[in-house]
C-alpha cells in the first residue's frame, strides 16, 4: 500500500503544478486583452476615413525587376506624423474623447498679454495656443480627472516640445484637474513655446496606454 500512497501524493503534485500553469496562462491572456483593449484609438473625421479606403500601393514588379515607389505621405496610416489626421477630428481612448478644435501659430502677444510675469519666448521662438475639448467617456461613478490625457508639439525634426517646458500661463487655460463625470467635457487652451516656423504636428494621446494619434496644425 506504501507505493498506492507515493503516487497519490505524486498525482496531486503534478495536478497543483499543472493548475498555477493554467492560472498564469489565463491571467496573462486577460491582461493581454486588457492592454490591448486600452491602447487602441477611434479616429472620427470624414477625412481620415477617405485615406484609410484608398487603394494600397501596387507591389514590386518582380518580372521585369522593376521597384515600386514610395509610397507618399498622403498614402500613409492615417494619425502619423507623416500623414496627421486633420483639426476638428475626434480622438476616442477608452475612457476620454479628445478634439483638436484650433491652433493659433503665432499667440505671444495674446500670452505676454495674459500674465505679467510671462517671459518673452527665447530668441528664434513663438508661443501658439491649442484649442481643445476633452470628454469623460468612462462610467465610472466617482468620476475621473483628465490628467491622463497628453498633449504635446512635436517638431518638423522630430523634436517633442511639452506645454510645462515654458512656464506661462495661458489665456482661457483648459482645467484637468477638475473630476469630470461621463458625457462632461471641459474646453480650454494650452500654450507651448515653439521654434519658427510653426511646421509640426500636435501629438494627442486620449488616456493611458492609449496610442498616440498626430493632428495636423492647420
Amino acid at each position: 500500500m506504501k507505493w498506492q500512497a507515493v503516487s497519490a501524493v505524486i498525482i496531486s503534485v503534478v495536478g497543483t503544478i499543472v493548475g498555477f500553469i493554467v492560472f498564469f496562462v489565463a491571467v496573462g491572456n486577460a491582461i493581454g486583452d486588457a492592454v490591448e483593449e486600452n491602447s487602441n484609438v477611434n479616429v472620427t473625421s470624414s477625412e481620415a476615413a477617405e485615406v484609410d479606403s484608398a487603394e494600397p500601393d501596387a507591389p514590386a514588379d518582380e518580372a521585369d525587376g522593376t521597384v515600386a515607389e514610395e509610397a507618399p505621405a498622403e498614402d500613409a496610416e492615417a494619425g502619423t506624423r507623416e500623414n496627421p489626421v486633420p483639426l476638428g477630428s475626434s480622438l476616442e481612448g477608452r475612457d476620454w474623447t479628445v478634439t483638436i478644435n484650433s491652433v493659433t501659430l503665432d499667440a505671444t502677444d495674446a500670452v505676454l498679454a495674459e500674465n505679467q510675469f510671462n517671459d518673452e519666448p527665447a530668441e528664434g521662438n513663438v508661443y501658439i495656443l491649442v484649442n481643445y475639448t476633452i470628454t469623460y467617456t468612462g462610467d465610472d461613478a466617482d468620476g475621473s480627472t483628465p490628467i491622463s490625457v497628453g498633449l504635446d508639439y512635436v517638431t518638423a525634426g522630430g523634436n517633442t516640445v511639452e506645454s510645462y517646458d515654458s512656464l506661462v500661463v495661458a489665456p482661457d487655460a483648459i482645467d484637468t484637474m477638475n473630476t469630470l463625470y461621463e458625457g462632461a467635457s471641459t474646453t480650454g487652451n494650452e500654450v507651448f513655446e515653439v521654434p519658427a516656423p510653426v511646421d509640426g504636428v500636435l501629438g494627442v494621446t486620449p488616456g493611458i496606454s492609449a496610442d498616440t494619434v498626430f493632428v495636423a496644425i492647420q
